[in-house]
């Protein structure tokens, strides 16, 4: 892992119809249909269009057989257009489904949490699966998502990092132990800082023991809009400069080929800091990277001392002495000891290399061995014209240095044409970081083959309802496969049931089943309205 300097993790090379994943390849960009797999019409349209928005990879839902050798027939059509992009069957529950789409399509997901109902049944089916695997040339993603552990991982570690982790590598070890190579891996989850703890922790896991398999990056369940490219941004964007990353989604509760263009600029914006200067600098004595604790700085006011991130110039400095430092001053040798003096001071930090995560990082690994306990205020200028590519900069450069633990506060400016969402920009990235919050925050799926009413309608009728109810977290989610796992911290959820068909949670507990879908926000609404009053 490359905290500093910038370095793509060297992985093995997955094989996935005729566009390899990992090694020297570039990271690769893919969507997921939202069409029910058995229209085929409808699936081959959506197909060629995020082909043509130039997606490496196009996922399905198969939720059966019938749904799987669809697939076959599928990516059958799209040869015959001319349109080679490889096709991936997504698959929960069903372990027949996942050996027939092995046979049809050039990769299929498992998710470990719910391929097998006992510990003796996982590596018999298994296995088998692999090998069906290995004889159609077929790769596989094992994609652990936070909400879906089984229940044996659960009873051990709990809805944990560590534990998301652990049900990735036994599986690993089975695929070690059947000589099969062909593997991806990924561990979702909704709450950002979960998912970058989580993949920092298999990254180091893997390289203990050997293994150096491409890795899946996305934030599940992100919603849409502004939010959704934050949350996705954060959360990627930080393990990405960390230099894991071999393929990545963005999840959005929209339309597929909107998600392209979001990764796109993500993916790019990170790979431009490739073959940057040199930075020169040592990791702090004891500092633990995937422990991702917040590093104690003394407190100056309302700033520090392990409060709420501040935000300037909004929140003010009080009586704090605001002093504009660059990274590449702090680590001039002698620079920091003149601010130890100083008890009023907090550090307005800035960079302009080529590299200024790694720059920044550099920086706070010496301010921390120099044991200068001054607050840090993060400051990051862009000049952009577009609001979704100052989103995602903005999102990615913070979300790292937010995993890091080492941001007291942050200032964004933004120097070319005005933007409206510079303003609260950074608001919306210290709440996906679940740090300050400021605002209702959605948890949303972005709907498959298996949702079965009008989720993106649904999201913005539950949004305009509740987006009075600032502090609430509120779950939109497609299906039962990830819903009520996924939703799991939410304080509400609506859920797709059936077809038309809506679940209403209040935490964990279902509350009102099987409503119809024109009834479902408003008796959202009453639940959350009924709980206020009391």
């Amino acid at each position: 892992m490359q905290l500093f300097n910038y370095k793509r993790r060297q992985s093995s090379v997955v094989f996935i119809g005729q566009t390899p994943l990992g090694g020297d390849h570039p990271i690769r960009i893919q969507s997921m249909a939202n069409v029910s797999t058995m229209n085929t019409d409808a699936a081959l349209a959506q197909a060629l269009q995020m082909a043509e928005a130039g997606a490496d990879y196009i996922r399905f839902t198969a939720q059966g057989e019938r749904e799987a050798k669809n697939l076959g027939l599928i990516r059958k059509k799209m040869h015959e257009l001319g349109c080679m992009v490889p096709i991936v069957a997504d698959i929960h529950f069903n372990a027949k489904a996942a050996i027939a789409a092995a046979g049809a399509v050039d990769k299929v997901r498992i998710n470990p949490g719910n391929f097998a109902p006992s510990e003796q049944l996982l590596r018999s089916r298994f296995v088998n699966f692999l090998r069906v695997c290995k004889a159609h040339k077929a790769a596989v993603r094992i994609g652990v998502n936070h909400g879906s552990l089984s229940d044996r991982i659960m009873r051990e570690y709990g809805d944990t990092a560590e534990g998301m982790v652990a049900s990735c590598m036994e599986f690993l070890e089975i695929c070690r132990s059947e000589r099969f190579d062909n593997v991806v891996v990924s561990l979702k989850a909704s709450n950002t800082m979960l998912m970058i703890k989580a993949v920092r922790l298999l990254a180091a896991r893997m390289d203990e023991n050997g293994m150096h398999f491409p890795i899946h990056l996305g934030v599940t369940e992100a919603g849409d809009a502004e939010d959704g490219r934050i949350k996705s941004a954060l959360g990627i964007g930080a393990l990405l400069a960390d230099g894991i990353g071999d393929t990545i989604r963005v999840s959005l509760s929209e339309a597929p080929e909107n998600e392209l263009p979001v990764t796109f600029k993500l993916s790019d914006y990170i790979s431009c800091r490739k073959n940057h200067e040199l930075i020169h600098a040592n990791l702090a004595p004891g500092y633990n990277h995937l422990a991702m604790e917040r590093r104690q700085s003394r407190p100056t006011g309302h700033i520090g001392g392990g409060q709420a991130p501040v935000i300037l110039p909004i929140d003010g400095t009080g009586n704090a002495q605001l002093m504009p430092i660059t990274a590449t001053d702090l680590l001039t040798d002698g620079f920091i000891p003149s601010l130890s003096d100083k008890p009023e001071a907090v550090i307005l930090l800035s960079s302009v290399h080529k590299n200024p995560v790694g720059e920044m990082r550099a920086a706070m690994h010496k301010l921390v061995s120099e044991n200068c306990k001054v607050p840090v205020i993060f400051r990051f200028d862009y000049q952009e014209n577009d609001a979704e590519t100052l989103i995602v900069k903005a999102a990615a450069d913070a979300g790292a240095l937010l995993a890091d633990g080492f941001v007291d506060g942050l200032m964004l400016t933004n120097f070319g044409q005005p933007i409206d969402t510079a303003g609260s920009l950074p608001f919306r990235i210290l709440q996906a970081a679940r740090l300050r919050i400021s605002h209702t925050e959605y948890i949303a799926c972005p709907g498959c083959g298996r949702t079965l009413y009008d989720l993106q309608a649904s999201l913005a009728r539950v949004k305009a309802a509740t987006a009075d109810f600032v502090g609430l977290k509120i779950a939109v989610m497609g299906c039962i496969v990830n819903g009520p796992g996924e939703m799991a911290d939410a304080d509400y959820g609506y859920v797709g049931a059936g077809r038309g068909r809506v679940s209403l949670y209040k935490g964990k507990d279902c509350m009102a089943k099987n409503v119809p879908e024109d009834q479902a926000v408003e008796l959202l609404l009453q639940l959350i309205r009924s709980d206020v009053r009391t």
